[in-house]
């Protein structure tokens, strides 16, 4: 990477420091700030970290106003269009795209992983039934790492590989399980004849009084929805997985500490947010009423599944799970009120001047909540889905961070605004 430099000169005292420019492969350069506050005294105040690189990465690349996405290197639009989600979680972890031989080494050893230790099954015992599936996610994963504590050395390099496997291939069937103890039905187990994606749903619909097969439309739509899902750089669950590792937390953990950060319903629960708003509306005459309410600045209503923190662009994502959303609902013939609310909502959007203005166009979120609804997902359940498939970068970002030669525990540096030096008065005396 070129370096040139940038000068910086505090106007109070006149004293200046050549700040190193470093640039990337792909987008706009950076400041390296590193030693800033030793040859200044000063911090930078970046609030959310909108303007700061807290890392480098090959992993993932995103240009928000172009609308690209790249996993290594590879357009999401081939991968979703081409690949399957267990060759994406190849090339997220290995860096390349896998031959033949190494793909079919790594499918069967993802589906010889899938099955759980028989008391992590009764884990989920102690839960309530009512309890939330990610706060059962959250949970369960967590304590992944006390039942196989046998390849937790972060510095090694095989412990690191066992741990993505059995991470990649248990998480399915902990989110299915999570569903199935809400709804006191019994637990089911992987079955390695069926692709990842079917493993999953039939773990999540299947009875052992009947037979259930998997309708090959809704398999891929959920494949594709894993895939668009399993990376997208430094979000909030990505850095809380960063930071949680560089403490040399084990990945169970660190990935544990990540799903809670989706939970937020900012970040994982955008999905679910739009099926509340589709509700709200009710009925399709209703649609132009709350399009201006959202254009109403003084009206707190928002249009859910509309625009995007870094995409600036049509969410490359949005017009792949787009076709996918059409597809699962031409074949299941759903009627279901919502879907057209959905599809009319998005309709006057692409048109409306307001919303091509400002950006505003459909995300991944606004379709993938539609089509887990016409699967039979329940809402309570769709970031889970989100975590199934963000799962493999988060231990893909975790491996990266831990093996990088500058690796440090990650330590903010603040801002101060609070009382200055002040004495303790004894209680008596206040």
């Amino acid at each position: 990477m070129a370096k040139d430099t940038v000068t910086i000169t505090d106007n109070s005292n006149g004293k200046s420091v050549e700040v190193p420019i470093i640039r990337g492969t792909h987008g706009p350069p950076v400041m390296d700030v590193r030693a800033l506050y030793k040859e200044t005294g000063m911090f930078t105040y970046d609030p959310g970290f909108l303007s700061t690189a807290s890392c480098q990465s090959k992993i993932t690349y995103i240009d928000g106003e172009k609308g690209i996405l790249l996993y290594r290197g590879y357009p999401i639009e081939q991968l979703a269009a081409q690949s399957s989600f267990l060759e994406v979680c190849y090339l997220l972890w290995y860096g390349s795209l896998p031959t033949k031989d190494e793909f079919e080494e790594f499918s069967s050893m993802i589906s010889h992983h899938t099955m759980v230790h028989e008391g992590l099954r009764d884990f989920f015992n102690g839960f309530r039934r009512d309890a939330h599936p990610m706060a059962v996610m959250v949970g369960v994963v967590g304590a992944l790492s006390a039942f196989y504590h046998d390849s937790l050395d972060i510095h090694d390099a095989r412990s690191r590989e066992i741990s993505a496997h059995r991470l990649i291939a248990k998480i399915p069937t902990i989110a299915a399980w999570a569903f199935r103890y809400s709804r006191g039905v019994p637990f089911p187990y992987p079955q390695n004849n069926l692709g990842y994606a079917e493993n999953f749903l039939h773990m999540m619909f299947s009875y052992p009084s009947e037979e259930y097969n998997v309708n090959p439309v809704i398999a891929k739509a959920m494949d594709v929805i894993f895939i668009l899902h399993a990376e997208h750089e430094q979000n909030a669950s990505t850095s809380t997985v960063r930071l949680a590792g560089s403490s040399q937390a084990n990945p169970f953990a660190s990935v544990s500490a990540g799903i809670g950060a989706l939970w937020g319903p900012a970040h994982g629960g955008a999905n679910e947010a739009v099926i509340k708003m589709l509700k709200l509306i009710e009925d399709p005459k209703n649609i132009n009423k709350f399009v201006d309410k959202a254009k109403d600045r003084n009206d707190p209503f928002r249009l859910m599944g509309f625009g995007h923190r870094v995409y600036k662009n049509y969410d490359p994502r949005a017009k792949i799970i787009r076709q996918s959303c059409l597809e699962v609902l031409k074949e299941l013939k759903v009627n279901d009120p919502l879907f057209e609310i959905a599809m009319k909502l998005e309709e006057i959007a692409l048109k409306d001047e307001y919303f091509i203005k400002k950006k505003l166009y459909p995300n991944v979120d606004f379709y993938s909540g539609i089509i887990q609804r016409a699967i039979g997902i329940p809402t309570s359940m769709f970031t889970v889905i989100f975590t199934i498939g963000r799962a493999i970068g988060w231990i893909s970002q975790w491996q990266e961070m831990i093996t990088e030669k500058v690796q440090k525990i990650g330590r903010p540096r603040q801002l101060y605004v609070g009382a200055k030096t002040r004495d303790y008065v004894p209680v008596n005396e206040r």
